[in-house]
């Protein structure tokens, strides 16, 4: 069998014709094609949005429009009379695009010792990147949602309402019922459903809790299986369920290197701070772990969880400042309770004792808007050895880049469930 020749298939999406770019069209398609192909199936949370062009030439700000509702017309008209009619109220949102993108370098030596098409390979693992970060843009902005149901707490005899992300515990799981109460906050805000249904995006962690409910129907079951969307597990209540290992989870840093935990050696009020520390700072903790010059200033702005080691109560406040010398941490304000020696400091960004938390959204149809990834914006960039400043011919590159940004039209549209599942403890942020 002949060998393939690499510089055959050496691709740039520019019509450039400099050294290193005179390249074939069916190449390009081939290539570009192909990359699409492959980021597409990552999209999972750009596939229920509003699709907006990104016009050439058009700068760098896209205008995405939201119509508002008309009031009821309750007034009867006068006979003969025209009334004075209404105008359609238009809010523009405007947003900034932004580019990303990445590359691999590959070598002359690759080429010629290699048995695969690297070009084909880097392809592969760039449109697998160029899909999930293109899906983690989208994902980010419908995770800062302002309507949120938190999962309650059912492990004791009565439910415990749950009102905040940081007091979920393993025991707050999503349920049948959270999802009627999402379909039915969508419907008294009159949100159109997405086809013929709400559409709720879910993690594969959080599916299998749900999953077991009597009331969930699989994909497969459906009247019409052949009609569903990519990813689409089942439904329930009215929703068709997404699955996405890109589904948003909540979960702060470790607080050091190897350290999840910080425990307080001593707390101290406001007398014993520093000058440069005592504007705004309450409170003072000295902490017993890893504090040093390479971790302590990532600290700085961070939420934490404080837990009394007495009571088992929980307290909530962010770092202001931190001294690596003395292991001083400075709170932004007061705790709810005063710290001791032993208590226990938790990472603040996810649930109770800084566990993941899980993000299930619930949507309606024109509730988000992103700019289209056809037409401009993914490109595939293929570059031939001798490209650029290369005087061997040691070197060629392929890499993909982008323009992309997502804007939630309207808040009530969309509801975001927040929980806790079988793998909480353990799953990272994403």
């Amino acid at each position: 069998m002949e060998k393939m020749k690499l510089q055959l298939f050496a691709v740039n999406t520019t019509e450039s014709v400099q050294p290193g770019n005179n390249l074939s069209a069916e190449m390009k398609t081939y290539y570009e094609k192909r990359l699409i192909d492959l980021a597409e199936p990552k999209l999972v949370h750009d596939q229920f949005a509003d699709k907006y062009p990104i016009p050439v030439g058009g700068g760098k700000t896209i205008e995405f429009r939201r119509y508002d509702s008309l009031e009821k017309a309750v007034k009867p008209i006068t006979e003969g009379v025209t009334p004075a009619g209404n105008n359609l109220n238009v809010t523009s949102l405007n947003e900034t695009v932004m580019q990303y993108g990445d590359w691999i370098q590959l070598s002359d030596m690759l080429e010629m010792s290699a048995v695969d098409n690297n070009v084909v390979q880097a392809t592969r693992l760039l449109g697998a990147q160029a899909g999930r970060t293109l899906d983690s843009i989208t994902r980010d902005v419908l995770a800062g949602g302002t309507n949120v149901i938190y999962a309650p707490d059912k492990s004791g005899e009565t439910e415990t309402v749950i009102q905040r992300r940081g007091e979920i515990t393993e025991n707050c799981r999503l349920t049948a019922d959270l999802i009627f109460r999402a379909a039915a906050q969508l419907k008294g805000m009159n949100a159109d459903p997405i086809d013929d249904k709400y559409v709720a995006i879910i993690h594969p962690y959080v599916a299998y809790d749900l999953m077991r409910s009597e009331e969930w129907i699989d994909a497969h079951k459906y009247a019409t299986p052949e009609n569903i969307y990519a990813g689409e597990i089942g439904r329930i209540a009215g929703v068709r369920f997404v699955e996405s290992t890109e589904a948003k989870i909540f979960r702060g840093a470790d607080l050091a290197d190897s350290e999840r935990t910080f425990t307080i050696s001593a707390f101290a009020g406001s007398s014993v701070i520093p000058a440069e520390y005592g504007e705004g700072s309450q409170f003072m903790i000295t902490v017993a772990g890893k504090l040093n010059a390479e971790t302590a200033p990532s600290l700085v702005g961070r939420k934490i969880q404080i837990c009394s080691k007495e009571t088992g109560e929980f307290t909530y406040v962010g770092i202001k400042g931190v001294t690596v010398a003395n292991r001083y941490i400075f709170l932004d304000s007061a705790p709810g309770f005063v710290p001791a020696a032993g208590d226990t400091i938790y990472p603040g960004e996810g649930g109770h004792a800084g566990i993941s938390v899980f993000s299930t959204i619930v949507l309606g149809a024109h509730a988000y808007a992103v700019t289209e990834i056809e037409g401009g914006g993914l490109t595939h960039i293929v570059k031939q050895l001798g490209y650029g400043d290369d005087p061997l011919n040691q070197r060629s590159s392929v890499g993909w880049k982008a323009t992309k940004c997502a804007k939630r039209l309207v808040e009530q549209y969309m509801v975001r469930i927040e929980s806790a599942s079988s793998y909480s403890a353990n799953a990272a942020a994403n």
